[in-house]
């Protein structure tokens, strides 16, 4: 098989020796651990929608009201394209980028726990500083201390999931983040659609209400445990080995615990994490884990299809409920696909679902752009059949994305790494895709205005790709323990050559 490696948790060390059940306090502690994911979720849904409410327009961005309003009867792929309200947007995304290397620190020293305690903190206030904001420098402050909060959240919610998770059930265990995620955009959409019609301060309130996730994750980071990976990794052997116990419901713990204690000596000979980051041994973690799955996911195009679904759903004839009924479908998508993905990621395996679903949004982004550039356009509104057609590719689109991309975009890169760079090389995960996030939400408006349908062909291109790099560079990690990830790389069929295993090898 192109992907090399192998999939059974038997045949590593000591996985077969393993136990564990399902316990109430596992439950308790995952469930609220994933909240993280609603911040991210929330603000992800309620800030489009603040952008585009009039009252909003009217009180910091005017001209961009008065171009709306300008154009309401065009058909254009350049009506929407405004710079300054884009970076309003993707502030938010550079900030989080920025702080989640701090975060890392955080993480390793003290614990996912105070990490996402403090992300919680840091989104509340900044929440509070947008929905109170008077001019356009508190709007900025305040989006930049929500992107704090979600740099830190980001860099310890998978952590934390993938690491209380056994083996056999981490890739649905690790999804709650991405289901809490699709939750919070749902929700966002909801609150929008009935702040709208409370004139003028319905937006003070929308965003007001990003209060609530963060005080849901401010209660569940006080309430839930550390991982014993964490507690290790600190010391506190004692305390790891009765977490350990509780979460997995068994005394029998003495093999995974024995791995816990021989991961975090190796944890503890590093100094500076992030420069064995580049060590040969963790290149490929790097290079599939870091840098390429967090780039992809937004390179996906999936923003781009959600931006683009209210033209479509206007076109249809929703009228001022467009953007509602738009947002809520594709949202719905999320989520079915998300509960879709938990339910079947560690039958079927990861590469599985990147494979069948990456085939299915090529389809979808070519299907897009030669429909759009036979029928859109030039003042030209869409035929009820072409937009009919619209809207089910779209749906396709995102049930696609949302059982593989947008899931296991974060769930893989929280499995790949070795305790002694985890923190750290969650750190360059969530900054590079925080980095490509801003980028696509920062220039896709005047890509669309530049490249016309001609953007969901190279999207499609980018589809491609990164199908064939899962086909070729990604090993199943399906049921292998957290601990001994990196013995896939050391027998796969191409990372082998990478990795040079031996005292006699050379590191770097």
């Amino acid at each position: 098989m192109a992907g090399g490696g192998f999939s059974d948790a038997g045949t590593l060390k000591r996985a077969h020796l393993y136990q564990y059940k399902i316990t109430r306090f596992f439950i308790f502690s995952c469930v609220v651990g994933a909240l993280g994911g609603s911040l991210f979720g929330y603000d992800l849904g309620v800030s489009g929608g603040v952008t585009s409410m009039d009252d909003f327009l009217i009180e910091f961005f005017p001209k961009v009201y008065e171009k709306k309003h300008a154009h309401l009867e065009e058909t254009d792929y350049c009506k929407y394209d405004d710079q300054i309200l884009t970076l309003f947007t993707s502030s938010l995304y550079f900030a989080a980028l920025v702080s989640t290397f701090g975060a890392s620190s955080v993480t390793k020293n003290k614990g996912r726990k105070i990490s996402i305690i403090a992300g919680s903190i840091s989104f509340f206030i900044g929440a509070i500083l947008n929905a109170a904001a008077k001019n356009i420098s508190m709007l900025i402050i305040g989006r930049i201390l929500l992107g704090v909060g979600i740099g830190f959240g980001n860099q310890a919610v998978p952590l934390y999931l993938s690491e209380m998770a056994p083996a056999k059930v981490r890739g649905a265990v690790n999804q709650l983040f991405q289901l809490t995620t699709c939750l919070g955009i749902l929700v966002a959409n909801l609150v929008n659609y009935g702040t709208e019609k409370l004139h003028p301060w319905g937006w003070r309130l929308s965003l007001g209400l990003a209060t609530v996730p963060a005080i849901m994750m401010f209660i569940g980071g006080c309430l839930c445990t550390e991982t014993p990976n964490s507690l290790v990794e600190q010391g506190r052997l004692q305390e790891g080995r009765t977490v350990l116990e509780k979460v997995r419901g068994t005394p029998n713990v003495d093999a995974e615990f024995d791995d816990l204690i021989e991961a975090s000596r190796e944890a503890k000979s590093v100094k500076n994490p992030f420069k064995n980051l580049l060590l040969r041994k963790n290149r490929p973690q790097i290079i599939i884990g870091a840098l390429a799955i967090p780039a992809f996911q937004q390179l996906t195009g999936n923003n781009s299809i959600l931006f683009y679904a209210p033209v479509i759903f206007q076109t249809l004839g929703f009228g001022s409920g467009a953007s509602l009924y738009s947002s809520v479908i594709t949202s719905g998508a999320l989520v079915l696909a998300t509960l879709i993905s938990m339910a079947l990621v560690d039958r079927f395996g990861r590469r599985a679902f990147f494979l069948e679903a990456g085939v299915e949004m090529i389809i979808c982004m070519v299907a897009m752009a030669v429909v759009l550039s036979v029928e859109f356009g030039k003042g030209k509104e869409l035929s009820y059949g072409v937009s009919i057609f619209l809207v089910i590719v779209i749906f396709v689109f995102v049930l696609g994305y949302g059982r593989s991309w947008g899931p296991l975009g974060w769930l893989v890169p929280s499995e790949l790494f070795p305790l002694e760079i985890r923190s750290a090389a969650q750190s360059v995960v969530v900054c590079v895709n925080m980095m490509f996030t801003a980028l696509v939400a920062q220039f896709f408006l005047v890509s669309l205005c530049h490249l016309r349908y001609g953007i969901f062909l190279l999207f499609a291109a980018f589809i491609v790709l990164m199908t064939c790099f899962v086909f070729f560079l990604l090993p199943e990690t399906k049921q292998v323990p957290i601990e001994e990830i990196y013995l896939l790389f050391q027998n796969h069929w191409f990372w082998k050559r990478v990795v040079v295993v031996g005292p006699s090898s050379p590191s770097v």
